[in-house]
């Protein structure tokens, strides 16, 4: 079916045959309003919406107003029916950073305050989609000034991305926006994966994506204060201050490939790691300085001598094949790291000494 030849009565069906089906939210490009259309005009990259470059087409063919704002309050009746919320779409959404917070998004952000009040009144819970590229300086900006417009509706975000420059990496662009929003306020934050602007993702695209969104939601967190929340990061800093691997490992969000990577270097649990090496590890020479012993587990005690890595899972063993360094063979291998140590035979000899102790 062509864009144009949508009909008020084919949208109301479909809306309604996807309630009956269960869906908890619709995404629903309501504020996008004919009068908008010609702020688009300066734009870098117009329109980047699906939902609201689908609607403008449609507008303009037609030369009518936004189906979907005209017809919200049938919407709205069977989103209530169907105990379904509304996902308030930014159609306007600017797409670089260029565009970020101009007059065509902050036009359509004004309308869909006004939609959140009137789905309030009709009985449907509404949340208020946000901006995709913004500037880190105008994030904060955008959360607060929607949270004023839209009555403290519950805001999501797509990032935002910080920069346009790093397709292949906007899963850490965006990241970094989303960190700044969580800290600002957004409710919610909706994952992008490297593939964003380049293609369609695939698994560990999503797990990259996901992952790197796990941080932006906890880091701020952490800024905002939430009670509780830096426990978990207490913990594990006065495991590493006690050179701990095991318990590091164990808290750590993903273990196996923190463990996969210290393996992939020094497959020994020892009081240093391969970055520094005993001589330099400078958690080791703090203890020595002042047997700092602070935050270490009541039962656990330093190894007197190196003990072997438990091993790499299947798991990390698939991540370091993916990183094409798979273990157990591979050249170059850090064994003690010592810069007292002459050679590499001499090296892998003390390790062996200190393994059969």
């Amino acid at each position: 079916r062509n864009i144009e030849d949508l009909t008020y009565d084919v949208i109301l069906r479909e809306i309604e045959r996807q309630a009956q089906q269960g869906v908890d939210y619709f995404t629903i490009h309501a504020g996008v309003l004919k009068e908008h259309l010609s702020l688009v005009r300066s734009r870098i990259t117009g329109i980047v919406s699906r939902g609201g470059s689908i609607l403008a087409k449609w507008m303009l063919y037609h030369n009518k107003q936004n189906p979907m704002y005209e017809m919200f309050d049938e919407i709205s009746a069977i989103m209530r029916e169907y105990d379904v919320t509304y996902s308030l779409g930014d159609g306007l959404r600017p797409g670089c950073v260029a565009d970020a917070s101009d007059p065509a998004q902050l036009a359509e952000l004004h309308t869909l305050g006004e939609l959140v009040q009137r789905a309030r009144e009709a009985g449907v819970q509404a949340m208020v989609e946000g901006p995709g590229h913004v500037p880190v300086d105008q994030i904060a900006f955008n959360m607060q000034l929607q949270q004023r417009v839209c009555d403290d509706a519950p805001f999501y975000v797509l990032g935002p991305l910080v920069t346009d420059v790093f397709p292949g990496y906007d899963h850490i662009t965006s990241a970094i926006g989303a960190t700044e929003a969580a800290r600002a306020g957004a409710a919610m934050l909706c994952y992008v994966t490297p593939k964003e602007h380049v293609g369609l993702p695939r698994e560990r695209d999503v797990r990259d994506g996901c992952i790197a969104y796990k941080i932006a939601a906890h880091a701020g967190d952490i800024a905002r204060g939430i009670p509780g929340v830096r426990q978990w990061d207490d913990d594990l800093s006065k495991a590493r201050a006690a050179l701990n691997w095991p318990k590091q490992f164990e808290l750590a969000f993903d273990g196996e490939t923190a463990r996969a990577l210290h393996d992939e270097d020094l497959e020994v649990d020892t009081d240093f790691c391969a970055m520094c090496g005993h001589d330099w590890c400078s958690m080791r020479i703090s203890k020595e300085i002042a047997l700092f012993a602070s935050g270490k587990d009541p039962e656990f005690q330093p190894a007197r001598k190196a003990q072997r890595s438990p091993g790499v899972s299947e798991e990390g063993r698939a991540i370091l094949e993916y990183r094409a360094q798979a273990l157990p063979v591979r050249k170059g291998k850090h064994v003690c790291h010592s810069d007292y140590v002459p050679d590499r035979a001499q090296a892998e000899q003390i390790q062996a000494r200190a393994l059969e102790k």
